[in-house]
């Protein structure tokens, strides 16, 4: 509960507590009152009346008209007053003896009568002021008893809140003093402990995130940072990988011997300065400082490319990573960035062990060409009827080895496109070309191929698009390699579908099937080098998709791929227009 809450509320019962006291008070000096006033206004105005008509009825000898008139006087008042039991018999005697009386005014044995009616009236009321003086003592004893009660529940009630108000207050107050008095003498490991979840709990919460940030400051000395500071520079200057760390407005705080070897400066040149200033002048620093926007689809694949940096008069590889650094400051919920850094793996021994194998898998490959061709050319001499005739069997064989050397032909001819690509030697005629008619040609290649299998191609193509800029001849040769992929792995009597259309300054090529489609987990594979999906018919060399990613690529354009498994796939790719 919060302070100001607990003093409202405390202040608030002690108000009402007083009034509580003053509303009983006031109530039994009320009734007191009213008691009072009835034995005054009732009791001891008869007595008066009865005592002059006394006074009156002595003096009726001696001067009868006028002490009957204050006889009768007196009467009438007592008449207008009966308020006990019995007062009103007695006083209508008294009546009834006046009115004799008044006929017979020497008549003592009259008077007499009276003089016992006016004692009966004032015995009556003598009796009902002693009893309601009784009640009167009662409720001046009741009053007391309830005004004691009230007043010693205050009593407790407000002794209570003398006792545990002030120190509810002074004793956190007093505490705090005592732990601030502790920071002082650089005791910074003190810490109040504040329970409660009021001012004194966010208070106590505070002090000790400041009493935190102080011991961390106190412990870390100047002697330890510079310590720190040289074992990181001897860390960062020891490895391998060229290293720069920017802090959150690019300002360079630390450079490698590596890095600095790349970039072409010195140190005194570079740490403390800003890295879009350096830019301006060194081309290498301007490219990795730039951070380039990835589509992060989960279908379209980006491949991060190397770069290329001359130095120590050689070329070297690298892998470009950036690291961003945050931190969570003490006391806080929430992380802050204090910077990056840039990190660049040498991967220059990888890829020259690459470069080696694609120029042994492209040797290997055109050196296949060769006889793989000759076979051929002895397979279609076999064929002849000239060469000779050839029984069922040996029409088998000839069968069976036509198809595995156009399948070794085949692998070939992939694994040297491939090749090509790895070593850079890609040729590419980009030009303008007609989407519709790269269509066209690509359909009517698989056309035997959809038909042996029952297949239908449709072709749900836009109107009037633009031309685009492509090499037709692999633009084809990447969408019959769509088709032949959705015709191996549709169902026969099936439907393949292929959308031509124009998507935001691109025109889009969509192969869509209604196979078993792919699983969740391949789908950012499917475009790997050698990457078949488990369980498939594995009669390819898994290049086909890695070769036109390649190829799409190279002509600025995008390739991805959307499936759900049992539903068939969808490939696409997209090509500049015009």
């Amino acid at each position: 509960m919060k302070i100001k809450t607990k003093l409202n509320l405390s202040v608030g019962l002690l108000f009402l507590l007083i009034i509580i006291l003053t509303l009983v008070s006031a109530f039994y000096v009320f009734m007191i009152k009213k008691d009072t006033e009835n034995i005054l206004k009732a009791n001891y105005n008869t007595l008066e009346y009865s005592r002059n008509m006394l006074l009156s009825l002595d003096k009726i000898n001696n001067d009868e008209r006028n002490a009957i008139a204050v006889f009768e006087t007196n009467l009438n008042k007592q008449n207008k007053n009966v308020t006990e039991v019995g007062e009103d018999n007695a006083t209508l005697n008294l009546q009834k003896s006046f009115n004799a009386l008044k006929t017979k005014s020497t008549d003592e044995a009259l008077k007499s009568q009276i003089r016992q009616d006016i004692f009966e009236i004032m015995k009556l009321n003598m009796m009902a002021i002693k009893q309601k003086s009784d009640v009167a003592k009662h409720t001046a004893e009741t009053a007391n008893l309830w005004i004691a009660i009230t007043g010693a529940l205050c009593f407790l009630i407000a002794f209570n809140l003398l006792v545990n108000l002030p120190n509810n207050i002074a004793n956190p107050i007093k505490e705090l003093t005592e732990s601030i008095k502790e920071i002082a003498n650089k005791n910074y490991s003190e810490r109040v402990h504040f329970m409660s979840h009021n001012e004194f709990g966010d208070l106590a919460k505070s002090f000790n995130t400041m009493a935190q940030k102080l011991e961390e400051y106190h412990d870390s000395n100047l002697y330890k940072l510079l310590f720190e500071k040289k074992r990181l520079e001897t860390l960062i200057n020891n490895m391998h990988d060229p290293i720069i760390g920017l802090d959150n407005q690019g300002m360079i705080l630390f450079v490698n011997d590596e890095a600095l070897k790349i970039i072409g400066m010195k140190s005194e040149d570079v740490i403390g300065k800003m890295a879009s200033t350096i830019a301006l002048t060194n081309d290498l620093m301007k490219s990795l400082i730039v951070k380039s926007l990835e589509n992060e689809s989960k279908i379209a694949i980006r491949k991060t490319l190397p770069m290329k940096i001359f130095a120590d008069e050689k070329e070297s590889y690298f892998e470009k990573e950036n690291v961003n650094i945050t931190i969570q400051p003490t006391g806080e919920d929430q992380t802050i960035d204090i910077g990056d850094v840039i990190i660049l793996r040498n991967i220059t021994p990888f890829k020259e062990l690459d470069f080696a194998k694609t120029n042994f898998i492209a040797t290997i490959s055109h050196e296949l060409k060769t006889p793989i061709a000759s076979m051929k050319f002895s397979l279609q001499l076999l064929e002849k009827e000239q060469t000779g005739i050839l029984n069922e069997e040996q029409n088998h064989l000839i069968d069976s080895i036509k198809d595995d050397s156009e399948r070794l032909l085949k692998i070939t001819g992939e694994l040297l496109e491939l090749s090509q690509v790895e070593t850079g030697n890609i040729q590419l005629n980009i030009e303008k070309s007609n989407p519709y008619e790269i269509v066209h040609y690509a359909t009517e290649a698989v056309k035997m191929q959809a038909e042996q299998k029952h297949i239908e191609l449709f072709v749900d193509a836009d109107e009037n698009l633009p031309n685009i800029k492509a090499d037709s001849e692999k633009t084809v040769w990447v969408l019959i390699n769509f088709l032949t992929n959705a015709i191996r792995y549709s169902s026969e009597k099936s439907t393949i579908t292929v959308k031509l259309k124009s998507d935001n300054h691109q025109v889009s090529f969509v192969v869509i099937d209604t196979g078993k489609g792919i699983d969740n987990r391949y789908i950012t594979k499917v475009f790997d080098k050698y990457f078949q999906i488990p369980g498939s018919n594995k009669t390819g060399t898994g290049l086909g998709l890695a070769i036109s990613k390649e190829f799409i690529e190279a002509q600025g354009g995008t390739i991805g791929v959307e499936s759900k498994l049992g539903l068939g796939s969808t490939f696409y790719f997209k090509l500049i227009e015009v």
